[in-house]
């Protein structure tokens, strides 16, 4: 089989909002989380400079807000977020649920010499 597939509602929720589903889809190099946040909720704040990763989190359902670095970012419907590995982060949700999709992977050009081809990416 040449692809893997998972709803994320079967995945087991951590943390009253993630469902982390790199290992069910077992990804290489990508890590991809929902996050349905109830009223009020507030994600731990943390980075990823032990790992390098950078993320990308789209807001597809309601409103929050992303903390980076101490300064808050306002989110609506359809907003993507870019994240370096170095910076703080933290979702602050505001008075009704919202949902985000995470992605996460290595920096483009790590230290390891592996870098990713993008020529001819469609997507």
């Amino acid at each position: 089989m040449s692809y893997r597939k998972v709803n994320y509602e079967e995945v087991d929720q951590v943390s009253s909002a993630m469902h982390f589903l790199s290992d069910p889809l077992e990804t290489e190099q990508v890590g991809v989380t929902v996050a349905r946040c109830d009223p009020g909720w507030n994600s731990k704040p943390h980075d990823h400079t032990d790992n390098e990763h950078e993320e990308v989190y789209v807001l597809i359902e309601g409103a929050a807000t992303v903390v980076i670095d101490d300064e808050p970012v306002a989110m609506e419907t359809g907003d993507a977020l870019w994240i370096p590995p170095a910076s703080t982060r933290q979702i602050r949700n505001g008075d009704e649920e919202s949902a985000f999709v995470l992605v996460s992977a290595p920096s483009i050009g790590d230290d390891d010499g592996d870098e990713w081809l993008l020529s001819g990416f469609a997507g």
